[in-house]
C-alpha cells in the first residue's frame, strides 16, 4: 500500500498529496496529526466513490486508509463537473500579502497554500491580478513563485500593477507574468464574469 505522510503539513496538502497518490494506486495510506485532515480526507473518498477507513494511533497521529473498489468506478472523478464549469470564467484578485486578517505570520502561510492549491484544481482562473501588497508574489523572492510559474504555463495570465511595483521598489524583480496599469485592471474587473480574492 503506498503511503503520504503528511504528519506536520496544513490544509489542504494532505488531501492534495492523496488524491495525486489515488491517481497511480488502488490503495494509499496517509498519516496526519489532526482530526481535521481526516475529516476532510474522509469527504474526498466520498466524493471519489472510495472506502475509507481512519485509526487514531496517538493523541496527534491518525493513519487514513482510502481504496478505491466497486464504488469508485461508479463515482468517477468529476470530469463531467469540469467540463460543465469550463463556460464559467474567474480571475484571482491578490492585493495583500497575506490571506484574510488576523495573525500576519498565518496570513501568509494561508496565501501560499491558496496559490499551491488553487493550481491544483480542475479549473483554472482565466487571470491573477497582483497590486499594491500583492505585488511582490510575482518577484524572484517569493514563495509562491514555482506555483505562478506553473499557472502562467498552464495558460493562466498574471498582471501586476506597475505602479505598485514601482512603489515597493520591485519592477526589476519581476519574475512571472506582465507588468500593466491600473486602467487595464479596472477593464479587467469590470469585464470579469466572477472575481475570487483570498
Amino acid at each position: 500500500m503506498f503511503q503520504v505522510n503528511a504528519l506536520g503539513k496544513a490544509c489542504p496538502l494532505p488531501v492534495i498529496e492523496t488524491r495525486k497518490a489515488l491517481k497511480e494506486h488502488d490503495a494509499v495510506q496517509t498519516l496526519v496529526d489532526n482530526r481535521i485532515a481526516t475529516e476532510n480526507l474522509q469527504k474526498m473518498a466520498r466524493q471519489l466513490g472510495c472506502s475509507c477507513s481512519v485509526t487514531e494511533d496517538g493523541p496527534a497521529n491518525y493513519t487514513v486508509v482510502i481504496t478505491k473498489g466497486e464504488a469508485a468506478e461508479a463515482v468517477p472523478e468529476p470530469v463531467a463537473q469540469t467540463t460543465a464549469v469550463r463556460g464559467d470564467s474567474y480571475i484571482v484578485v491578490v492585493n495583500s500579502p497575506t490571506m484574510g486578517t488576523g495573525d500576519e505570520t498565518f496570513g501568509r502561510t494561508l496565501l501560499k497554500n491558496f496559490i499551491y492549491t488553487l493550481k491544483e484544481q480542475d479549473v483554472l482562473p482565466d487571470m491573477m491580478l497582483f497590486y499594491n501588497g500583492g505585488v511582490p508574489l510575482v518577484t524572484d523572492t517569493s514563495e509562491s513563485l514555482a506555483d505562478l510559474q506553473e499557472l502562467a504555463a498552464a495558460g493562466v495570465q498574471i498582471y501586476a500593477c506597475g505602479a505598485c511595483l514601482n512603489y515597493y521598489g520591485l519592477t526589476e524583480k519581476v519574475a512571472v507574468g506582465e507588468i500593466t496599469n491600473l486602467y487595464r485592471i479596472i477593464e479587467i474587473l469590470r469585464t470579469a464574469n466572477r472575481v475570487v480574492r483570498p
